[in-house]
């Protein structure tokens, strides 16, 4: 049965705690580290690095937006990481946490401080246990929080010899931490919310900034007009929980929010960006693994007949994509930046399609000629030989390589012209979507900027990469704004994806005012009233 009052469970004795507050009071803020790394080694044995040389190395994220930092804590269980957290909240000490650093908002790139990286993090149960804990039965899996997601989705597949997958699939998966997926509520390829990983955690281990423990399970605890109930060593108080207008699409900008006031605890930290606390351990649920998989690309004259086809599988799945593995779009002068164009893009077509559909009990000819009679009643026009099925390791690859490339020849051509790529992460309604796709094209062709249009057609999530001259970034910038100004006008978000971080406050700003702002403000300094975790994510630190 569900409850609002979460009970938390002390990771230190009364006498370490005691022993914290007190050295901490006497050594309070940035310049107290070295006193405080001596300190915390003698009475915890717990390691905080204060060497130039090492730190540096934690300083920036894949954002490369400048960061800075003092120290670098590395725990390896949650007690150590509790250590840490308590004495950085009563020194009034920063502290940013890292894992994979494969974000590109900034969130994990420090503003002074300390860095926690939870790289080291490599049990599941966080005593020492396997990086990997498989229920079958449950179909479920433990991932230790500081590995990188796709060892745990190969070993997965490894324990139960492919029965079972873990379905969210990031771009990212490669370079992220499991941790981090949760926090920034990483999607994948699978449009709908069976795409991105709120929709698949089952429980969570957090430990607050006061350095005590918070476990859950999915509907375990539940917020009741509009807050938690926090239940401490400390006594009680008041959780109050975001309540800002939320859109129901495809959304990772900003914590949770719910306006009834009614949420899953586990709602609210998936996608948190690391504000309220530090995950510790978390369980994901698991999927039944397909019998076989359609593979499709095919490519059409235009946009327009893109769009024609994405309204004929609305209709065809009743505006339910979650069936589908992806629904990919490769739009506006992508080709031109694609390897193997010539056997992707068929004569003059401009754009392209890739259809992944996952098949249980129906053969794979059977889906074949299904989704051949659904492209062919969208009108989009498409010719037998546009279209590739993707069922041999040598089609598979080519395709795979031209889509890895799209990115990679884009920031080879930004690096020339002494620039960087701008990019978009909205999301729109779909009975918006061509309007946003319409009035983003014409502002950008008529600023002169060249640029790709490309994602998740499936969830009318389309990232425009801009590709700036040196002299076109100020301009550039202010075309981004416009185009994220617009998808909130149109009832969309800024970030389908990506999260907010450091680098997309006012984008948060923007879309949801400065009441949301507060909101989010009132839920943290509940559990971080000193604001020293992860501080100007989402909003500015006061």
């Amino acid at each position: 049965m569900s409850t609002d009052i979460i009970k938390c469970e002390p990771l230190l004795t009364d006498a370490e705690t005691s022993a914290l507050d007190a050295f901490c009071r006497d050594h309070a803020g940035i310049g107290a580290l070295p006193a405080l790394a001596a300190f915390l080694r003698d009475r915890f044995g717990v390691v905080l690095e204060c060497d130039p040389d090492i730190v540096a190395g934690f300083a920036n994220d894949s954002s490369n937006l400048p960061g800075s930092a003092q120290a670098v804590s590395r725990p390896a269980n949650p007690r150590d990481c509790a250590v840490v957290l308590r004495a950085c909240s009563q020194a009034g000490i920063p502290i940013t946490l890292s894992g994979g650093k494969s974000n590109l908002t900034g969130s994990a790139t420090p503003e002074g401080g300390v860095v926690m990286s939870l790289v080291r993090f490599l049990s599941a149960d966080g005593t020492g246990g396997p990086p990997v804990i498989v229920d079958a039965g449950a179909q479920t899996v433990r991932g230790a929080v500081g590995m990188i997601v796709e060892d745990m989705r190969k070993e997965v597949r490894r324990v139960t010899e492919g029965r079972l997958f873990y379905p969210v699939d990031p771009t990212s998966r490669a370079d992220a931490c499991v941790g981090g997926i949760v926090v920034c509520n990483a999607s994948g390829f699978v449009p709908g919310p069976a795409g991105a990983t709120r929709e698949w955690v089952r429980a969570i281990e957090m430990v607050l900034p006061d350095g005590s423990l918070i476990r859950a399970e999915r509907d375990q605890y539940v917020s009741r007009d509009g807050r938690f109930i926090l239940e401490t060593g400390a006594g009680r108080h008041e959780w109050p929980v975001p309540r800002y207008p939320r859109p129901a699409i495809k959304n990772a900008g900003g914590p949770f929010s719910a306006l009834d006031g009614t949420m899953d605890w586990i709602d609210l930290i998936v996608g948190s960006e690391g504000l309220f606390g530090v995950v510790t351990g978390c369980t994901f649920g698991l999927r039944k693994s397909p019998d076989a998989v359609l593979d499709l690309f095919f490519s059409l004259r235009d946009e327009a007949m893109a769009l024609a086809f994405h309204r004929q599988v609305q209709s065809h799945l009743k505006g339910d994509l979650s069936s589908l593995g992806a629904l990919e779009y490769f739009g506006v002068n992508c080709p031109s930046y694609m390897n193997h164009r010539n056997l992707l893009f068929h004569g003059a077509d401009t754009v392209g399609i890739y259809l992944q559909v996952p098949l249980y009990d129906r053969s794979l000819d059977e889906a074949a000629e299904e989704w051949m009679g659904v492209i062919l009643e969208s009108g989009c026009g498409v010719q037998d030989e546009a279209v590739m099925l993707l069922d041999s390791e040598r089609n598979w690859t080519m395709f795979m390589e031209a889509r890895h490339s799209l990115p990679a020849n884009a920031l080879e051509v930004v690096k020339h012209r002494n620039a960087f790529t701008i990019m978009t992460d909205t999301v729109v309604p779909p009975e918006r979507f061509e309007e946003f796709l319409t009035f983003t094209h014409r502002i950008l062709n008529e600023a002169g900027m060249e640029y790709l249009a490309f994602g998740h057609l499936g969830d009318c999530h389309l990232h425009f990469t801009l590709l700036p001259h040196r002299e076109q970034l100020e301009r550039g910038v202010a075309l981004y704004d416009a185009i994220v100004a617009k998808s909130a006008d149109l009832g969309g978000v800024y970030s389908g994806e990506h999260g907010t971080g450091k680098r997309k406050r006012k984008d948060f700003l923007r879309c949801y005012g400065p009441a949301a702002v507060e909101d989010v403000r009132r839920c943290k300094a509940a559990v971080d009233p000193v604001f020293v975790l992860n501080r100007g994510n989402v909003l500015e630190a006061k």
